[in-house]
This record gives C-alpha cells, structure tokens and sequence, in this order.
C-alpha cells in the first residue's frame, strides 16, 4: 500500500438519507466509515433547495434505527401511521366513490410506521453523525475513480483524496457514479409521469390515517405531519403526465389550489398550500446487480421505483439490513457479498414489478379501466387474509 492511501473499514458514496444512516449504522458497528457527497444536505425545510418529500418509515426501518440508535432522536418529530386508506375516484365525477382502509390494528399493536419530512431525517442524521467518533462526513467531496480487488476498493475523490476501503458502498443515486465506475447496467421503465411534492393544511384533522387517491395519472397521496399554525396538516405527493405538471406548476397559486382540491376529492376538507412546490422524476429502475469485488450497491443505486405505498426508503433500508447481517465482522467479504446480491436483488425485482403495476394502474384515464380499477380494490380488500397478507407484504414482513 502505498503511503497517500488512507485505509478505512467503509466508504459510503452519497450523502442522501439512505447513504447518511448506513454511515450511522457502519460506525454503530465500530466501523471506520467516512461518508462522501459532491452536494452539502439542505437541513431547513424554508431553505432553496430543501427535499419537501417526506417519509414514512415502516416497522421493520424502525427496528434497524433502534438497532443503531437513532430511532429515539427520530421519535420526538415523527407522526404515527395507524391506516393506510385507499380511495378511487375514478368515476364520471371527481369525488369518492371507494374507500378502504388497511388498519394496523388488524397486525398487531403498533402503526405501519412513522412519517418524517426529509429535510428533517437530514438535519437529525447529519447531527448524529458529527457526534460518532468513528464517523467521517465530508460534503462537497463525490466519488471520481474506482478500483476494485479483492483486498480492497481503491477509491480517488474528487479532491484527489485517496481511500482503500474494506467496502465501498454505493448509495448514490439513481445515477450512481460507484455503479457506472465498476460498468454494472440497468434496467430502466419509464411512464411520462413527474411527481409534486409539498404540504398543505385542510380542514379536516387526518386522524393519522395515510391517503391515496386514485382517479387517472398517478395516486395523489395525503401522509399525515403534525399541525401547522394551528391547522391539521399533511404531506402530498401528486403524481401526474409530466405536462400535466409542468402546467399545475405554472399555475397561479388561486387556481392552482382549485385543481389541488378537485383532485383530492374532498377527502379532508378543503386544502390549502402550506409550502411551495417541488418536481420529481417518476421512473422504475433495478441495477443488473447489486454488489462486486469489496462493493454493494443499495438505495437508488441498485433500485429506484414510484412513491407508492411507502416502499422507496424502506427497500434501501432492508438493503442496509440485509447487508451488515450477511457481511458481519468482515465487511466486503465475497460470500456476504454474493449473499447480498442473491437475496436482496430477487427481492427488490419483485417488489419493483409489484409496484409498476400498480402505478400503471393508477395512470387508466379510460372509464373501464377505472372501474375495473375499483373493482378489483373492493374484491382483494373484502377476503380478509388476502388484505393482511397485502399490508405484510406492504410493510416487508413475512
């Protein structure tokens, strides 16, 4: 080894929440972990560039962020989710005509999860990790070159700094500099869709009851936040044709919360625009392998999906999971890593299908397809173990 490279146990490429809290739970481990991102976190959610979305985390994402302590400095701002409802829209009117609620009771005693703005999971992570002793963070430094070997991953940052690490992991991004540096493909569907994201108050208190509301384009979510000046107040994401929202955004604020209430059929009372609107992309993506000599890929480097039914995070963090159980007191080891490439990628492929279906569902603009749509929705809902094995599978239990 040469003297101008710095050994360390794990080099996390990408800052996003999925890259900040696998430096928390390497450095938990007792790891030397230095974490890298050519952008700086926006931590305040009135900042430019601020993520507006937010994310519920489910049950089993709970249990890894107890597992490496940061659950407890998550809680005091997280709002529970105790019902997932579905709502079809989809006749002549835009109004509901289709409610079904998945109640976590029917699971056992505790939410399906807890929803956070992401700015917020930023702000708390980035906190914790300056408090590890075994954690480095440095924003503003990306990934440049890769050199994999068995004995380690030779990386150069774009600083010119040089680390080997014991494992590389590649957590950024959809398009991920670590992925396109070892030459591992995708495979990429796209539906023309973009999301908005932003919060609103309504009139309505949201009774920590998670909404999707299905009519033609895309479900428009409702995920609840604490209030805001007095007023109940929940998270949207609306995903639509990509026109579609390149116009809903142009539009002045009045008439843009016109069609916000249209589309939201009623289902908390008027809506009124809390923040100001951000875009999305909307695409599926799966990498055509999740690990490679003393490298894994997880989060949007190995898979990207839709905004549906929470499954975003809570896949990378079943990632993570996965990869610190089978890797263990040697991190990059080849037969944890060929473990962590066999299980989680099957996985992932499925779950991505599942929800691509359901997302090109969501789009049918024609009447039929609607009905046929809703139709299917109240048949699954009424066999009541098909509905709870539906909310095991939602929420990655067995």
């Amino acid at each position: 080894m040469t003297g101008d490279i710095e050994p360390i146990d794990i080099l996390v490429s990408g800052g996003g929440i999925a890259g900040l809290i696998a430096a928390a739970a390497f450095g938990a481990q007792g790891f030397s972990t230095l974490c890298v991102d050519p952008a700086v976190p926006v931590t305040d959610e009135g900042a430019e560039g601020a993520d507006l979305r937010t994310t519920a985390l489910l049950v089993p994402s709970v249990a890894l962020l107890r597992r490496i302590g940061l659950w407890d400095r998550l809680l005091p701002h997280a709002m529970p989710l105790q019902v997932m409802r579905v709502v079809d829209a989809g006749g002549a009117q835009p109004v509901a005509r289709l409610i079904r609620d998945f109640d976590a009771a029917e699971l056992g005693d505790q939410p399906f999860g807890w929803n956070l703005p992401n700015w917020l999971l930023r702000r708390e992570i980035t906190a914790r990790l300056a408090e590890m002793d075994q954690v480095r963070f440095r924003p503003g430094v990306g990934t440049d070159r890769v050199l994999v070997r068995d004995s380690g991953a030779v990386v150069t940052l774009t600083d010119g700094h040089r680390v080997r690490a014991r494992l590389l992991v590649g957590a950024d991004g959809r398009d991920s500099p670590v992925r396109q540096a070892l030459g591992i493909g995708v495979r990429r569907f796209r539906y023309g869709q973009k999301a908005l994201a932003f919060a609103v108050t309504h009139d309505l208190p949201h009774n920590n009851v998670s909404t999707e509301v299905h009519r033609t384009g895309g479900p428009f979510t409702l995920v609840p936040l604490p209030d805001r000046d007095g007023r109940p107040s929940s998270a949207v994401v609306w995903m639509e044709d990509g026109r579609e929202v390149t116009r809903l955004a142009a539009l002045p604020r009045d008439a843009f919360e016109v069609e916000l209430n249209a589309r939201s059929a009623g289902i908390l009372g008027r809506l009124s625009l809390a923040t100001r609107l951000t875009q999305w992309p909307i695409i599926s993506q799966i990498a055509d392998r999740f690990a490679a000599p003393r490298t894994a890929l997880m989060a949007e480097a190995a898979h990207v999906v839709p905004p549906i039914g929470a499954q975003g995070l809570n896949m990378s963090l079943a990632d993570l999971s996965a990869l610190i159980d089978l890797t263990g007191d040697d991190p990059g080891n080849p037969a944890g890593l060929a473990a962590y490439d066999r299980t989680r990628r099957p996985e992932a492929y499925a779950r991505l299908l599942g929800i691509d279906a359901l997302n090109r569902a969501s789009q049918a603009s024609i009447r039929p397809l609607r009905d046929l749509r809703a139709a299917a929705l109240g048949g699954l809902y009424g066999i009541s173990p098909v509905r709870r094995l539906m909310m095991r599978a939602g929420l990655g239990m067995r």
